[in-house]
């Protein structure tokens, strides 16, 4: 049985988000995104794969598509296959996000 703490897997880069791998296998892949004040991530996006993201720490602005939203620490957001993300720090406080997507980019 492979675990984590994800509190390993949590640092931040100057220049731009930091991501973390923690778990990937044939079906799942997951990482911790890490970002500074005024950092942002994306746009990405699979045509195959869904993702789920949830704030750990922190207040995300995140953009799917053309909806926009913001959430708090536990809040947790579903992007289809196939839709642009965009996620960005919305504080001045440290982001970090476990997304979790499936089947793995790519996969």
């Amino acid at each position: 049985m492979e675990q984590a703490n994800l509190t390993d897997h949590v640092h931040f880069e100057e220049s731009e988000a930091a991501r973390s791998p923690i778990f990937e296998s044939e079906r799942i892949f997951s990482q911790l995104l890490c970002l500074s004040r005024n950092q942002s991530y994306g746009p990405v996006g699979d045509p195959g794969a869904d993702a789920m993201l949830t704030v750990l720490a922190g207040e995300a602005a995140f953009q799917i598509a053309k909806r926009r939203t913001r959430l708090k620490q536990w809040g947790s957001v579903l992007v289809p296959a196939g839709d642009d993300l965009i996620v960005k720090n919305a504080s001045s406080e440290p982001l970090v996000v476990l997304m979790v997507t499936a089947p793995p980019p790519g996969g």
